[in-house]
């Protein structure tokens, strides 16, 4: 049946990608689809939601459990051609009348509890995002005043197979324990959305940020992260991946308060950092090898040299290069020297930033002029906290 996603997509690769909706549209329209079947005593096959983005859909209700002052349905989730390990799922929603007025909304199995501090809700209380909550509320709201209810609800949301979900994803890193979020703050989910990972790196630094972590340790990835466990004497278990998004993390440390961060970097994405590309994705640049090309020459390498690493395929292979050339150390000290003044420039010197940089036949390559400094504060810092 159609959803009213039909005619949304963009285009990603050369490849038209759907649309999907959140785990937010599927909470909010069992939500209420349960409070119509309850108040009304009829039974529905669909519901229609407007989402906050203004997209209309019609989803078809599910698991249908209808009892005399409670009922269960649950809508599937659809993320479109968006890689979402959530995509398929059943979203319960459960609703009971109760003796006391108000409406009442709390997870059940599947939806995790927040444990730490820095998130959206309450130590104790469900993972349901502030958007979803608010669906979740003016739907069963307004099926109520409908009927003319004036009782109590009582709203539990679950999802059976949340709790296997929830261990794949970064809720454990946040303190979300034993299932999902609900999440979505347009109720509609865009295919590979730049704007979703940016704002997932932003939560779990502001989490770290308010367990008092002033100096952050951020890995582009797992070459990265692993890196970092395996030669560092660093608190491994506090890093933040970022992605390919370098320049906006700093802005939003910045933003935030964070008074420095460490990179821990393999070559091939932060190379970019010293042409001063804050997007590491090759879509979005490339020029790795000009600018180990161009480095190269400042210093001291032959021409032959630079036309071979121009010629390369990987950082790896012009690494090996410059080895031959007996001129890998000058070149990387000249990146060196460029990282840190992007990165002093991304945040107008307003922090302390520096990057460790390695490859994985190399290992160390070197690292930038307040890397030390930033060492000796992390490790201070993190002996500091498991004092607390």
């Amino acid at each position: 049946m159609k959803n009213g996603l039909e005619d949304y997509y963009v285009i990603r690769g050369n490849k038209k990608m759907r649309f999907g909706y959140t785990t937010g549209s599927c909470a909010a329209a069992a939500c209420k689809g349960a409070a119509e079947m309850l108040l009304s005593g009829q039974k529905l096959e669909t519901v229609s939601l407007m989402t906050p983005k203004g997209i209309l859909l019609t989803l078809e209700l599910k698991d249908i459990q209808i009892e005399s002052d409670k009922v269960t349905c649950a809508i599937q989730k659809d993320a479109g051609d968006d890689p979402d390990t959530t995509n398929g799922i059943l979203v319960y929603a459960s609703i009971q009348k109760t003796n006391e007025p108000g409406i009442i909304v709390d997870g059940g199995i599947g939806v995790g509890r927040v444990t730490k501090a820095g998130l959206s809700q309450k130590i104790g209380e469900a993972a349901i995002n502030p958007v979803p909550k608010a669906m979740i509320l003016r739907e069963v709201s307004e099926t109520a005043e409908k009927y003319d209810y004036e009782g109590g609800l009582k709203i539990v949301i679950s999802v059976p197979e949340g709790v296997e979900i929830g261990k794949k994803t970064f809720n454990p890193r946040l303190g979300i324990v034993g299932g999902i979020s609900i999440l979505g703050t347009s109720g509609i989910v865009e295919p590979m959305s730049e704007a979703a990972l940016v704002q997932s790196i932003h939560v779990e630094m502001k989490q770290h940020f308010l367990q008092g972590e002033e100096y952050i340790l951020v890995t582009p990835g797992n070459y990265g992260a692993d890196y970092l466990r395996e030669h560092m004497d660093l608190p491994y278990e506090k890093n933040i991946k970022c992605s390919n998004y370098v320049g906006e993390t700093i802005d939003m440390a910045v933003d935030m308060g964070v008074k420095g961060i460490l990179f821990i970097a393999h070559i091939g994405k932060f190379v970019k950092v010293a042409a001063g590309i804050m997007n590491t994705h090759s879509h979005s640049a490339d020029g790795r090898m000009e600018v180990l090309a161009s480095n190269a020459i400042r210093a001291g390498a032959p021409l032959e040299c630079a036309k071979e690493i121009l010629d390369a395929s990987t950082t790896d292979e012009a690494l090996e290069i410059l080895e031959r050339y007996q001129i890998l150390q000058g070149t990387m000290k000249e990146i060196l020297d460029r990282i840190q003044f992007y990165l002093n420039h991304r945040s107008y010197e307003q922090i302390l930033l520096g990057a460790v940089i390695f490859n994985n036949t190399c290992g160390y390559l070197g690292q930038t002029a307040d890397t030390a400094e930033l060492i000796e504060k992390i490790s201070a810092q993190n002996d500091r906290l498991s004092k607390e």
